[in-house]
């Protein structure tokens, strides 16, 4: 047990009623936390959680509080991006976007993606965010 030079107080305790181990600073003991990592939100994720914060906030305080609203903002961002790709590449093949458009008429096959980009975005919100 480490003891603190001034007031010889042990630096670091354990309360076996609750399981937390405490550390001392300056004349308080404050229990040693950690925030666990949570995973890295992409744009439909942060959708998400900014939809649940906005719409559902007793949903949203619940999981914040047990850990799940992270893991669940990820896992529907990870979805949604999944599924943009797959509505990306549907309209690419139906609508002939494709590296000769590009070479022959720029203007045409950036017109045409930023079509398809918006046609996939609305489907993501329709299917996947206004479940959540």
């Amino acid at each position: 047990m480490n003891h603190n030079g001034t007031n010889n107080l042990p630096l670091h305790i354990h309360d076996d009623s609750n399981g937390l181990d405490y550390t001392l600073h300056g004349d308080y003991y404050l229990p040693d936390l950690e925030v666990p990592p949570t995973p890295p939100l992409n744009r439909w994720g942060r959708m998400v959680f900014g939809r649940l914060q906005e719409h559902h906030p007793g949903r949203f305080s619940r999981m914040l509080l047990n850990g799940t609203l992270y893991p669940y903002c990820h896992d529907i961002g990870q979805q949604a991006q999944e599924r943009f790709d797959v509505i990306i590449q549907g309209y690419q093949r139906c609508w002939g976007i494709d590296e000769a458009l590009k070479s022959c008429d720029a203007m045409k096959w950036v017109g045409l993606m930023n079509l398809a980009r918006a046609e996939a975005e609305q489907n993501i919100f329709e299917e996947i965010l206004s479940l959540s």
